[in-house]
């Protein structure tokens, strides 16, 4: 939480058309790391423990509002594209004037807690904080234009700028903070003496100076976290840096990664020692991971528990499933929700479960379908069985008990119940429940027709 003498109240402008990014989507809706940008600039401000955060927005408006109705923010229209400045001053009558203001932007997604709160800490009653960055390309950016003694005396806008002043490499990135009653009186004084004829909240920086209010910059660390995302280049640029920290931060907690370019890590990632994750391995959601686990290359794990030492081979996608300890699964496999497997399944090629549990030491080796079913323990599901739980219009249940045996090219019409011990012979199609520790066999039996001839293709 961030250390302020005043309550904070965080505002986000993400008032941007965006017309660089050249889609339907408002730009703040476009997904870094399977979020949304303006997700990842609220989800930081959460972590500084704000009293509010305020959202202004104004293009695709209502579909940003849709997108993100469960965010715990205020909404703040911008009914007129005025500038900065202007878009700060519509949040500022819901902020007391007694709380620090921090202006964000919902198109900067990487920007650390850790500046923020150094920014914040700089910031007393009557001084404004100031996060600028150094980059050797600063096309784009208005300059931080500084006094002799290094102080900072005022921020001019690259249409605006002078040839001199457009060799600075010291930049501005948007962000500040400030008092709200100091930065309530200087948006009011603002004015659109500027090319754009817009209110540049970048002006505020020399009101403060001519009020001899002090400037403090900060200069983030790497001009990376505070790139703002205004095409799909900048997009791309962006989620790779996310995918190379993503990575980092999880093999400085010991899981081993194959490449670390080829990891893809869109929601958290809890785990265990000795994890192995291969190239092109995508995590999204919450993912548990316990000791040990191997997950082969280009893997889909989604919002699923895989337990320890459990490998999951190739190109498995395993989706809002509970996978159990010392499992085998695919490769190939598909796991769609609700699947729970205990210890020791074993899951194979071209399998694919769906809202079933196998019991400990159950197997489908190849090519079969559990759908809607509950198996007990030792089950062999043989290969080509499918359980068909779709009588076109409803999904019906299948009960399988313990050591049951199934043979290939098997189908076992739901709702029945498969009885402990019995074996269903290859090729049956079982509709009716099967007696426990028998053989039930139901196919049409085998004959051969005596003198009959394939037919012959006519020569033409």
């Amino acid at each position: 939480m961030a250390s302020t003498a005043q309550p904070l109240s965080v505002v986000i402008l993400a008032a941007g058309e965006g017309k660089r990014m050249r889609s339907a989507q408002p730009k703040v809706l476009q997904p870094l790391a399977g979020r949304p940008l303006l997700q990842h600039v609220i989800d930081t401000a959460r972590s500084l423990g704000p009293a509010a955060i305020h959202v202004v927005y104004g293009h695709g408006g209502e579909q940003v509002r849709s997108a993100l109705a469960a965010a715990p923010v205020s909404w703040v229209l911008q009914d007129e594209r005025r500038g900065t400045g202007h878009a700060l001053l519509k949040a500022m009558p819901q902020i007391p004037d007694g709380h620090t203001v921090l202006v964000l932007y919902g198109d900067v997604p990487l920007i650390r807690t850790a500046t923020l709160v150094d920014l914040i800490a700089r910031v007393g009653r009557g001084t404004l904080s100031l996060l600028t960055m150094k980059t050797d390309d600063p096309a784009g950016y208005g300059r931080i234009v500084r006094a002799r003694g290094g102080g900072v005396r005022r921020i001019v806008e690259e249409k605006d700028a002078t040839r001199a002043q457009l060799a600075i490499r010291e930049c501005n990135t948007g962000v500040l903070a400030a008092p709200a009653r100091l930065m309530r009186r200087w948006l009011g004084l603002l004015k659109p003496d500027n090319s754009q004829r817009e209110y540049y909240l970048t002006d505020v920086v020399a009101l403060a100076v001519k009020d001899r209010v002090a400037v403090k910059p900060v200069v983030a660390a790497q001009a990376i976290e505070v790139l703002g995302v205004n095409d799909k280049a900048q997009l791309a640029e962006v989620e790779a840096a996310w995918r190379r920290q993503a990575a980092r931060e999880l093999m400085l907690a010991g899981v081993t990664v194959a490449d670390p370019a080829r990891l893809e890590v869109r929601g958290s990632v809890s785990h265990g020692a000795d994890v192995f994750l291969d190239v092109n391995v995508v995590l999204e959601g919450r993912v548990v991971l316990g000791d040990g686990v191997h997950i082969g290359p280009g893997c889909v794990i989604r919002n699923s528990e895989i337990g320890a030492g459990t490998e999951v081979f190739a190109h498995c996608v395993i989706d809002h499933a509970v996978i159990g300890p010392e499992c085998n699964i695919g490769p190939f496999a598909r796991f769609r929700p609700s699947s729970t497997l205990a210890r020791g399944v074993h899951i194979g090629n071209f399998v694919e479960v769906k809202n079933s549990t196998m019991g400990e030491g159950s197997k489908a080796n190849h090519l079969a379908y559990v759908g809607d079913a509950e198996l007990g323990a030792r089950d062999n599901i043989g290969a080509g069985t499918i359980i068909a739980n779709y009588d076109g219009a409803n999904k019906h249940r299948t009960v399988i008990a313990d050591d049951v045996h199934t043979g290939s090219n098997s189908v076992l019409v739901a709702p029945i119940t498969v009885g402990a011990g019995a074996t269903i012979g290859a090729g049956s199609t079982v509709t009716h429940s099967v007696p426990a520790g028998k053989l039930t066999v139901a196919r049409a039996p085998q004959k051969t027709v005596e003198g009959w001839q394939r037919p012959v293709k006519q020569k033409r």
